[in-house]
């Protein structure tokens, strides 16, 4: 396994950390909890030291799923991650904002229950809350950090505006943007923040899936599946254009032998302001797989490319 040495959370986190969306059961593809909990341990095992989840993912579902892969192990080689801030309506089963503070000591009493642990690593706000003053919210995260019951302080889908205005009532260790070699959105973000020292774990990784190159064509997914309305990488004109992407890393895993999501793996692994990508697994095979990915590396002209590739697509 590679590691990556995050500047404020003063940690070395695995290059691949496991994303726990999927995990929710939350209209995001079936997949058997046995199986899940087995493919997290094995990362685990082979070096992997991160795990992300949130309470949003089946509304506690996930988290459970995650407490009940860590129990027993080391507490202390582990860095777990969760967030706050979005809450279930009851009736809707969608989501509202709410980073207030007494959401979030509700929230965090639940996800340390639900983790079956007595800490949080990382502490993520999951999404901004325009009616919750950030002063608030950071009052709320930083009495949590000085009571030990977090290490460190998150934002996710934060514009750097946003970020800077929450560091004004506390530190922001480390941000989570969508990154993937099909959405660069936040690129310019994500440098910036390593620069000032707020590395990035980021999500979509692999592109909900597309860039494992198990798509070949459009999938039948419902209509109600996250691939579908979250991402847009199923739907045209992306589609087309990623199937032509794909090309080109078919010729470069053959190249070396190895599966097409490595090839995506390791391109994200070699960008300098990407701390950790976090993937999800749902099987020991799957999870070996990506182990394997970091056992080798794309050569120079191979990123290249592939970068000029994304560029010519306009991806």
């Amino acid at each position: 396994m590679r590691y990556k040495h995050f500047s404020r959370a003063d940690a070395d986190v695995s290059c691949v950390g496991v994303g726990t969306w999927a995990l929710g059961a939350d209209n995001y593809g079936k997949f058997n909890i046995s199986d899940a909990i087995e493919a997290m341990q094995v990362m685990l095992e082979h070096g992997v030291n991160l795990i992300d989840t949130a309470p949003c993912y089946g509304n506690g579902t996930s988290e459970k799923i995650v407490g009940e892969a860590i129990k027993g192990l080391d507490r202390s080689k582990i860095l777990l991650s969760s967030k706050c801030g979005l809450v279930p309506d009851i009736n809707t089963h969608e989501y509202s904002r709410n980073a207030g503070y007494k959401n979030i000591m509700r929230e965090i009493e639940s996800s340390l229950m639900n983790l079956r642990t007595d800490y949080l690593d990382f502490y993520f706000i999951h999404w901004p809350d325009v009616h919750t003053p950030i002063a608030e919210t950071m009052a709320a995260l930083m009495q949590l950090k000085e009571r030990r019951f977090i290490r460190y302080i998150g934002v996710s889908n934060f514009t750097k505006e946003q970020i800077e205005e929450a560091e004004k009532y506390g530190q922001i260790d480390v941000q989570q943007p969508p990154f993937s070699m099909v959405d660069r959105t936040y690129v310019d973000l994500m440098i910036w923040g390593k620069e000032s020292g707020i590395d990035s774990m980021t999500y979509g990784s692999m592109g909900a899936g597309i860039l494992s190159g198990k798509y070949r064509k459009t999938p039948d997914f419902a209509p109600d599946d996250i691939r579908m309305t979250f991402y847009d990488t199923f739907r045209e004109p992306k589609f087309s254009k990623i199937m032509e992407l794909l090309q080109v890393m078919d010729v470069i895993a053959e190249a070396h032998g190895k599966p097409v999501a490595q090839v995506a793996l390791n391109w994200s692994a070699q960008r300098e302001y990407v701390g950790t990508a976090l993937v999800g697994v749902r099987s020991r095979t799957h999870a070996l797989e990506n182990l394997e990915t970091y056992e080798w590396m794309l050569t120079d002209e191979e990123i290249s490319s592939i970068d000029n590739k994304i560029t010519h697509l306009g991806l």
